[in-house]
């Protein structure tokens, strides 16, 4: 059986999958209508928090606009959620024994490794359009279980674990790419600050130190020293992410006997009268607030942090990323501007490369005996899930800004591009994937 966390994660990027639908659409035609000049103009918009002289959002001495505010700090954010389920994951999850986790890395592997390769075949031989080869690297985990979820429970369990084990993977493989790829000069005095940092909250985490906002306030310093080191910010939310503890203080035992003994000491009060009063003496309330207290030391700071994360990941930071990224001006564009250049490696990436690497690998490893199928799947019900692997949006869209947004000549032309690829790919990914599923999965009795 799947465990709670995992269920919950399921529930969580099926049910957000919808409000980054919506924003995506928003987006688009907000880019392409009347609005058009106010939807590119709100996001170079200057953003100050200050204290003192001192500017949070202020990179090698210049504010940042609001839409480096939600690609940087924002989008921290999003991979401190993102490092939280990984190492939850590899702790107790899908990728906690060679067993479980073998398939879906070896399936990651090759849904990265052949969509670079696609790329690199079609993109023209011009080095600043290869700067986006990592592009069609990326499964977006909230649309690729939204898709999954239409088939509901024709889909065996085993494919839904699959999937979003090989989705959490693929993040970990994006998060090495933006942190080894994406880094610019580096700043010695922030380099040292930002390790500093680090080593504070690994001591921390070995001395038992178990308040979130403790991990919180010295993440929140690691990602401006990190802002400013020359390492991409969005790394610090990760880094934070593994030092926050999975233990608990005590034993389940030590707390669950401390509440039952203050629930067993409680007053007993019946009401006869919705109307009449119920006061509590002190001492009473003072055992609610042990209790409430027990209860929430029962749970991990990491299980913690991630479940307080997960509303504002889901429904606030994804969808406004998705808002202020997707926007493209098709005024500009033509058909053929889909079938050349950044749009058809991007596109061809994702929908064949994608699927290719994913499978093929899978299939290798399976043959060669190294690991099964999941439980109750057949091949070509399997082929359908390596195909929704092709519905690539958030981490996509933040390497193509990250690969094109600062090149000089032609960069914004080809982030549009690639925006375009990411779109038409996942699109195409997520139709063909349906046609499959639905013709290969179980009919529904």
């Amino acid at each position: 059986m799947l465990n709670y966390s995992f269920k919950s994660m399921l529930k969580k990027y099926v049910s957000s999958s919808v409000f980054l639908i919506l924003c995506t659409i928003l987006a688009l035609i907000c880019a392409n209508s009347q609005l058009k000049e106010w939807y590119f103009g709100i996001w170079e918009s200057s953003v100050n928090f200050s204290i003192g002289e001192f500017n949070l959002f202020s990179h090698n001495g210049h504010n940042m606009t609001l839409h480096e505010v939600i690609n940087d700090f924002l989008m921290a954010l999003f991979f401190l959620s993102v490092g939280l389920e990984i190492k939850r994951e590899f702790l107790v999850g899908e990728l906690s024994s060679p067993k479980k986790a073998m398939l879906p890395i070896i399936g990651a592997c090759g849904g990265m490794l052949v969509p670079v390769i696609v790329f690199w075949l079609l993109c023209p031989e011009n080095p600043d359009m290869q700067c986006g080869l990592a592009i069609p690297m990326a499964t977006d985990i909230a649309f690729s279980l939204g898709v999954l979820s239409i088939f509901s429970t024709r889909v065996p369990i085993g494919l839904k674990v699959f999937l979003a084990a090989l989705a959490v993977a693929d993040d970990l493989g994006g998060i090495i790419v933006i942190a080894i790829f994406y880094t610019s000069e580096l700043h010695s005095i922030y380099l040292l600050l930002s390790l500093l940092c680090i080593v504070i909250m690994i001591i921390a985490n070995r001395l038992n130190m178990h308040h979130k906002m403790f991990y919180l306030a010295i993440g929140m310093l690691l990602w401006y020293t990190m802002l400013n080191s020359g390492i991409h910010a969005t790394i610090a939310g990760v880094i934070t992410a593994f030092c926050v503890p999975a233990t608990l203080r005590k034993g389940t035992e030590h707390y669950m006997k401390r509440i039952k003994k203050h629930i067993n000491n409680f007053p007993v009060i019946e009401v006869t009268n919705k109307k009449s009063a119920v006061i509590l003496s002190n001492e009473d309330i003072h055992k609610l607030k042990s209790i409430e207290s027990a209860a929430d030391k029962l749970i991990s700071p990491l299980q913690d942090l991630e479940d307080n994360l997960r509303n504002i990941i889901g429904y606030v930071i994804i969808p406004l990323f998705a808002f202020a990224n997707v926007g493209i001006d098709l005024s500009s564009m033509s058909v053929g501007t889909l079938f050349s250049g950044v749009s058809l490696s991007v596109m061809a990436g994702l929908v064949i490369g994608k699927f290719t690497g994913v499978f093929s690998f899978s299939w290798l490893a399976v043959k060669m005996h190294l690991v099964a199928l999941p439980q109750g799947a057949t091949w070509k019900a399997f082929s359908g899930v390596c195909m929704l692997c092709g519905i690539g949006l958030t981490v996509s869209i933040f390497i193509a800004d990250l690969s094109y947004s600062t090149i000089p000549v032609h960069g914004i032309e080809m982030l549009n591009q690639g925006k375009l690829g990411i779109l038409c790919g996942s699109f195409v990914s997520a139709v063909i994937g349906c046609i499959m599923l639905n013709n290969f999965l179980p009919k529904r009795r």
